[in-house]
């Protein structure tokens, strides 16, 4: 079977619920985890006689985001009906722009083996949630949950622009790691908050028109998106090379195996029946409106690693983990303010800090040291009064256990300041170099690098007190 033969074309439709404390169109609230249906409301049930009202964060929130991924904000913009019956939309249709969306084109950057690269989007568009049907409650029934009708959603739609599973992962890891920097969806694929269909087709490498395509849905991680996209290139290249043809439909990925299963033929555009929803009067947004949402964007990942690699000088892999998430790169800010020692600070952010949290399973936000602690902990090293060694396993420690004190404090009170006498550290050098002789005499033959060896059996002597720096001009002034 020769895979290489075919190129695979993928588009994404992320659906990702806004952070809002109520729906879309009514005040219950969107908050996940509710018992069943407690809420909702006549308007969530879509009672006759009531009528919808437009909550104007979720506008805020999609235009957010639309800025940030470089979109073109529509300024006149309406709502549609789009009509199917499902058992969890209680009104027989879902209330969405896909029609007429808020942000039209942009693109997300995306970083894979093979190099950086924008994956260009088709819009981003607001609608309402469904419901959730339950199957598994009882034997015989399916149950319905209306808490989530009528929350807020964005639905972002990239071009066929994918090429791959690792593609796919690096562009659901960065849409992400952007929703979550902008404060409108926490990302939790798990929870259902941020969700990703996947239109696959695969074609000769070299062909120009597009392949039938094939939907598959329901995969709740960015690992499981990527697993299903590969199963199903693997599955049409098969079909195709064992001289049959792709089938148009929706299928259903089962994480349990790694492979789909059909659930229906794909619906058009036109079974859907849309049309401008009558209830909801179209809106505009004034040039004052987006002018004060863009002001109000934060500084974004790819701003913070150019920021990070050209005006601190830092590696790019350190200032792509320090822009991983918000909190992370909000706290760098602080102690680099506090202390400008910028690869240092990486270094103690992707070392000491980063093995805590990972010991203790938290986020930045449950780290229990104020920044400007660990800005003072950083010039302690940097100034020569400890080393790295001592502040990260002796002093560091002691810091998380009480926050109160000053990195200063602990030293002095665990006496171990570095000792920057040199009456006091050459007669330990002497004691060294009384001990190996045979390795003296072979430094002096050319072999320099032994001086780490000296340098090591000084720092143990002095119970790492010994300033290193003046151990090493000391060693090389006694071995001349």
């Amino acid at each position: 079977m020769d895979y290489n033969k075919y190129e695979a074309v993928i588009g994404l439709e992320v659906h990702a619920q806004l952070l809002t404390e109520s729906k879309l169109f009514c005040s219950d609230s969107a908050a996940f985890g509710g018992a069943p249906n407690t809420h909702i409301s006549p308007i969530t049930l879509g009672h006759p006689g009531t009528l919808p009202r437009m909550n104007k964060k979720a506008v805020e929130y999609a235009v957010r985001l639309g800025l940030a991924c470089h979109c073109e904000i529509a300024q006149e913009n309406y709502f549609a009906r789009k009509n199917y019956f499902y058992p969890d939309l209680p009104k027989g249709y879902q209330v969405s722009q896909h029609t007429a969306p808020i942000c039209n084109g942009g693109y997300v950057t995306i970083t894979t083996a093979a190099g950086t690269r924008n994956i260009q989007l088709n819009r981003i568009h607001m609608e309402e949630d469904a419901g959730k049907s339950l199957h598994d409650q009882e034997p015989d029934n399916t149950l319905v949950d209306y808490n989530r009708a009528g929350v807020p959603l964005v639905e972002i739609v990239t071009e066929p622009d994918l090429h791959s599973g690792d593609e796919a992962y690096a562009y659901l890891t960065a849409l992400r790691r952007l929703v979550r920097y902008l404060e409108v969806c926490d990302g939790n694929m798990e929870e259902g908050s941020m969700r990703c269909d996947a239109n696959i087709s695969i074609r000769l490498k070299g062909a120009t028109t597009l392949g039938t395509k094939v939907e598959v849905k329901n995969m709740n991680s960015i690992r499981n998106v990527k697993r299903a996209i590969e199963n199903e290139i693997k599955r049409q290249v098969e079909i195709v090379e064992s001289g049959g043809a792709i089938v148009q439909e929706t299928r259903s990925f089962d994480a349990a195996n790694g492979s789909s299963f059909s659930l229906r033929s794909k619906e058009e555009a036109n079974d859907y029946r849309y049309f401008p929803e009558p209830d909801l009067a179209p809106f505009k947004l004034s040039d004052d409106f987006l002018a004060t949402v863009k002001a109000s964007l934060p500084a974004l990942p790819d701003e913070l690693v150019e920021k990070y690699t050209q005006q601190y000088q830092l590696p790019e892999y350190d200032a792509r983990v320090l822009c991983d998430d918000k909190a992370t790169a909000a706290y760098f800010e602080q102690v680099i303010a506090a202390a400008p020692h910028y690869k240092a600070a990486a270094n103690w952010m992707l070392g000491p800090v980063k093995q805590y949290l990972n010991e203790h399973t938290g986020g930045m936000e449950q780290f229990p040291l104020p920044a400007v602690s660990l800005a003072a902990l950083i010039d302690l090293t940097e100034a020569g009064k400890v080393s790295f060694s001592i502040a990260s396993s002796r002093i560091f420690p002691e810091m998380v256990q009480q926050p109160g004190k000053t990195p200063m404090e602990i030293a002095t009170a665990l006496n171990l300041l570095q000792d920057t006498n040199a009456d006091n550290i050459t007669p330990i050098i002497e004691a060294v170099l009384a001990r190996y002789p045979a390795k003296v005499a072979e430094y002096k033959a050319g072999k320099k690098g032994l001086i780490g060896l000296f340098v090591g059996e000084v720092m143990k002597m002095s119970q790492g007190k010994a300033d290193p720096k003046l151990t090493n001009q000391l060693l090389a002034e006694r071995l001349k």
